[in-house]
């Protein structure tokens, strides 16, 4: 009976011990922006080598005991391309618009978005910097599988800020849009409204750096959640794009 209660002890000593050595740290925002920054490159880069794109263009990461995708290509291998905001872009090889049906994306255009979108924290800890936190921002795959239309993040139209009082950053497309998403959003181009009974096929990736995304700036709360040094990852199809009639379109003090 001794050595039974002496073994149950043992055990719960290595299982207690297990835990703490799993505990993740409380993260703590580094003074200099300058260094969160670095931090959301060097867990872009992991995520990238982590991660591919499977048959639909979804993202899926890499299994370290199941071979089936030892064939496939890293995010990283698919000719990202990084814009001057720091943010990252993939256009996916054969999931694109044809020529004659691709519709160009304006900066003011109505979208239609089809994707998953999450957002991430990169932490270091201990010399090894990586993506934690990860929440989801946008899911119309696994949710409703109706694509969005016109979402305040890629451009917020005139009717929403106008009535607008308080707080003053809040007047300010700015509060609401991902800079960074816009950017890389109008390399590509847009479906021409595809039949709902088609399967999605995802045209790619975007990567927004939280200095890309919402900073350290006051932000519009998505989700009733803060995105304060948040970093985002895109992976969408863009269904269609309208033009905005003018009425809806920005004053140029709410740009500012």
């Amino acid at each position: 009976m001794k050595k039974i209660f002496l073994y149950i002890l043992a055990g719960s000593l290595c299982f207690s011990a297990c835990k703490k050595d799993d505990t993740t740290e409380p993260y703590v925002e580094p003074e200099d922006v300058a260094t969160q920054n670095t931090y959301d490159d060097q867990a872009i880069k992991k995520f990238m080598d982590e991660n591919y794109l499977d048959a639909q263009g979804n993202i899926k990461t890499f299994s370290s005991t199941d071979t089936a995708d030892d064939n496939e290509k890293k995010l990283s291998e698919l000719s990202p391309i990084t814009l001057p905001s720091g943010t990252i872009y993939i256009m996916r090889s054969g999931a694109q618009p044809s020529p004659a049906d691709g519709k160009t994306i304006e900066s003011t255009d109505i979208i239609k978005i089809m994707g998953r979108v999450y957002s991430y924290l990169a932490v270091n800890s201990d010399g090894n910097t990586s993506f934690q936190a990860k929440a989801a921002f946008l899911n119309t795959i696994d949710g409703t599988g109706i694509p969005v239309i016109d979402p305040m993040f890629y451009y917020t139209k005139k009717s929403i800020l106008d009535p607008v009082t308080t707080p003053d950053a809040a007047k300010k497309a700015s509060y609401y849009q991902i800079p960074g998403f816009r950017e890389a959003l109008q390399k590509f181009k847009a479906f021409n409204n595809p039949s709902s009974e088609a399967p999605y096929n995802l045209q790619g990736v975007i990567i927004v750096p939280s200095r890309a995304a919402f900073a350290r700036n006051p932000h519009y709360p998505y989700l009733n959640t803060s995105y304060r040094n948040k970093s985002f990852v895109f992976n969408f199809q863009i269904y269609g794009r309208e033009d905005r009639p003018s009425g809806e379109k920005q004053t140029s003090e709410q740009q500012q």
